[in-house]
């Protein structure tokens, strides 16, 4: 969504609490197209690899009947099973060939950064514009993935690994 007429056509983000709740609800559209294309294309995702799996379940003395279709999601599929545990082996090679890790560092979303505060229209919260708040915290991740990597501030990078959560109270956090 772009607001590409922000003086006079801001019909979206004038919403407040519906914005993020029609937000949330185009991810979920866009999540459940992935899951489906997912389910419809499980032949082209080879889930004989997975028999172990199923022949394990069945050993434990557990009925079949009661698993209903088995449906596998790839690694490529954010935030799966076997995308986390992909993410997490790649880390530990990290750790293994470098050691444990030198910097530990969290960088949280400021709602008072000047960048958030100037888009804002009168009378509008950071907290209600996530499109807002998202794009101002990528670009200063971004600045500061360029300083540390790149230019060096902190000395040379060897490897990094760093992480973006949604915290509960409402912004977001990323962590090397």
């Amino acid at each position: 969504m772009h607001d590409r007429n922000p003086p006079t056509n801001n019909t979206f983000t004038y919403g407040n609490m519906l914005y993020q709740e029609w937000v949330v609800d185009q991810y979920s559209k866009v999540e459940g197209q992935r899951l489906r294309w997912v389910h419809l294309n499980q032949t082209t995702l080879c889930p004989d690899q997975y028999k172990g799996m199923v022949d394990a379940m069945q050993q434990d003395g557990a009925n079949s009947t009661n698993f209903g279709r088995m449906v596998v999601l790839p690694a490529t599929f954010v935030s799966s099973p076997c995308h986390m545990n992909q993410l997490y082996q790649d880390s530990m090679a990290l750790v293994k060939k470098f050691g444990k890790l030198d910097l530990f560092i969290t960088m949280t979303y400021n709602p008072n950064w000047p960048k958030i505060l100037h888009e804002l229209r009168p009378g509008e919260e950071a907290n209600n514009r996530p499109d807002l708040t998202s794009k101002v915290f990528n670009m200063k991740l971004n600045a500061l993935l360029k300083d540390l990597l790149q230019n060096g501030v902190l000395g040379t990078t060897m490897a990094d690994i760093h992480v973006i959560e949604w915290q509960k109270w409402g912004c977001h956090t990323v962590t090397f």
